[in-house]
């Protein structure tokens, strides 16, 4: 086991590692910019390395400074949470060369899963369903527009090395596609440095439903249940359940063997998630592989009993998982809400600011993953999660209420703050949602009718 691990993030996810890390004996180091200085996580570290100002790509995605800090501080590996580093494989291999772990996937197949296009056609060839599209990125808007008139309209354009639901767009006809075409591949050379785009028939109407995976490196694949992750708006998730509400017999057991079949094509090390559409028949079809913790990770860790970052720990510094797939039985039902510093009446117009009160709330089985405590300055330059409020409970509508409950516990307050709060009780209370009969386009949809009401 490792003696000494960098945390190479910031907010709630560090100050979750580095609370897990504490626990194993285990010491962190937290690296931070200038403008998170004071944060929770910089407070609960057992040392700290400032690596830059602000903007992340001078300072928790500069990766020379963040490996600088590790090798200066003597860590072992490097955690890069979600986000940021998490996903390039560059960073893995320029870690691998210094001699430190990476607790992720290996960088090879780290590579594979950031190239959308390549890992749908690897994994169509291992068995899992896929959507109509292009046999890989397109080279041209000729192309793309021969692919649509064989998938048929809608179609998605999607970055190659798109993330976070970002770099996808929806064309309903010829005209709607080559502007589209264009604004994606624009988009993904500047945001991902990849132009590459490729094609998939829309489902206008379906559930976001994803497996969680634990592997490690001696041949043991675990898929640990499903997660309906439907409620988003613009492809962001606002509230993830698990397990999937109302899904047909037997698919919840499909799709996971779906998820180990994945597993094992890709050689997967550590967490990662397959994700999923079901559409109105009950259809999965695969949309992509996470290689890395999710936000959403605390409702698996809720139903299972699992630590989840824990077990990533222990698979990265070579041990094998002590658990078998008989062994995983997840119990009762899991809810999680994330709290925005955004202003869903001002179309999610970030809204940060300094807290003068943050009062989280308690109660039974009541878990809050939060990066910030009053007094502290939400800063303007990242994500704008405050926290979590994760919720467990015996059955899906004790779940709901108890959600619900905590939200309202929940104060926060500050000149210019605002929240997502009154957005996710209103979620919570929909009559669609309570009925399990939400889809991806649900969230919007809703919006939508309240503005032209």
């Amino acid at each position: 086991m490792f003696d000494k691990i960098l945390i190479a993030n910031r907010g709630e996810i560090a100050l979750r590692i580095a609370r897990t890390c504490r626990e194993m004996g285990v010491r962190t180091v937290v690296v931070h910019s200038t403008a998170d200085r004071s944060s929770a996580a910089v407070r609960y570290a057992d040392e700290t390395v400032q690596v830059g100002p602000p903007p992340p790509g001078r300072s928790y995605m500069y990766a020379p400074s963040v490996i600088e800090a590790a090798l200066r501080t003597g860590a072992e590996a490097v955690h890069p949470g979600y986000g940021f580093l998490s996903e390039d494989p560059d960073f893995a291999r320029a870690c691998a060369a210094e001699g430190l772990t990476l607790i992720g996937p290996s960088p090879s197949t780290m590579e594979l899963v950031g190239d959308k296009a390549r890992v749908r056609a690897a994994l169509a060839a291992a068995g899992l369903p896929v959507l109509p599209g292009s046999d890989g990125a397109v080279t041209g808007a000729a192309e793309a527009l021969e692919v649509a008139a064989a998938v048929g309209y809608p179609v998605l354009v999607k970055a190659v090395a798109g993330g976070g639901g970002r770099g996808i767009a929806v064309a309903h006809d010829d005209a709607g596609l080559r502007r589209v075409y264009r604004e994606t591949t624009a988009f993904a050379r500047t945001s991902f440095g990849n132009g590459e785009v490729y094609l998939e028939h829309f489902l206008p109407s379906a559930r976001h439903v994803e497996v969680q995976l634990l592997c490690d490196a001696h041949g043991a694949s675990l898929q640990l249940g499903e997660r309906d992750c439907s409620l988003q708006r613009r492809r962001q998730k606002l509230i993830e359940e698990a397990p999937a509400p109302a899904l047909p017999p037997g698919l919840a057991d499909r799709i996971g063997a779906y998820a180990v079949t994945a597993a094992r094509a890709l050689d997967y090390r550590g967490l990662g998630t397959v994700e999923f559409l079901v559409d109105d028949s009950g259809r999965p079809t695969f949309m992509e592989v996470n290689g890395r913790i999710q936000v959403e990770h605390p409702v698996t860790e809720l139903v299972t009993g699992l630590d989840l970052v824990r077990e990533q720990i222990r698979v990265a510094a070579g041990e094998r998982l002590t658990l078998t797939q008989h062994d995983v039985r997840p119990r009762g039902w899991a809810i999680e809400c994330r709290v925005n510093a955004e202003d869903p009446d001002a179309g999610f117009r970030p809204a940060p600011g300094r807290l003068t009160t943050f009062r989280p709330p308690g109660g039974p089985w009541t878990r809050v993953d939060a990066g910030f405590a009053q007094g502290d300055r939400v800063p303007p330059n990242y994500d704008s999660l405050l926290a979590k409020v994760v919720v467990w409970a015996p059955d899906r509508d004790q779940a709901i209420a108890r959600a619900d409950r905590a939200l309202a516990e929940f104060v926060i307050d500050g000149p210019g703050v605002a929240t997502t709060i009154p957005l996710l009780r209103r979620l919570l209370a929909d009559p669609d949602f309570r009925a399990a009969r939400h889809a991806t386009t649900h969230v919007d949809g809703l919006l939508t009718r309240s503005t032209s009401s």
